[in-house]
């Protein structure tokens, strides 16, 4: 393994793990490293990698915010609620480090529903957009692991 590839190998560990506690730049991280093998490695196969694995990342991002979206949309949680409970995510963030993105984003879609439905209603759509973030972490989480799949047969293959 050379010392491109064990650099590679690690902003990937580190991207997927970015996915999955929403800290750093996942997607960013794991499209930067992929793309600095494709510099280095500077051929065809290495091109064609990180065309493919950029392929997953794009679709990954674009099918995480449609397939939740519609989601929401059916369940009838309003983009308001979606954008006060974003911004809580935020506050959240940088009031307490790491889990303060989750805690603010779900205290701030209770708040948001509890104001527009009342206190009854606001769980259920709470749970719904909670279910619909899980999803959206799922889609991501899974096309960075097929991009660093994509960037693993490229090793083998190159190597």
């Amino acid at each position: 393994m050379t010392s491109t590839e064990l650099v590679v190998a690690v902003l990937l560990v580190v991207g997927i793990a970015g996915i999955v506690v929403p800290v750093i730049p996942g997607m960013l991280l794991i499209l930067g490293g992929i793309l600095l093998w494709a510099v280095d490695l500077n051929t065809t196969t290495g091109w064609l990698v990180f065309a493919v694995a950029t392929t997953f990342l794009v679709l990954g991002t674009v099918v995480k915010y449609v397939v939740p979206g519609r989601r929401l949309k059916a369940a009838g949680v309003p983009r308001s609620t979606l954008v006060i409970a974003g911004i809580a995510g935020i506050v959240g963030f940088f009031v307490i480090p790491v889990v303060g993105l989750f805690i603010g984003f779900v205290l701030g879609m209770y708040a948001a529903e509890r104001h527009r439905l009342g206190a009854a209603a606001a769980g259920p759509a709470t749970r719904t957009a909670l279910k619909a973030v899980g999803l959206s972490i799922l889609i991501e989480l899974a096309a960075a692991l097929l991009a660093s799949a994509t960037w693993v047969v490229g090793v083998l293959v190159t190597g």
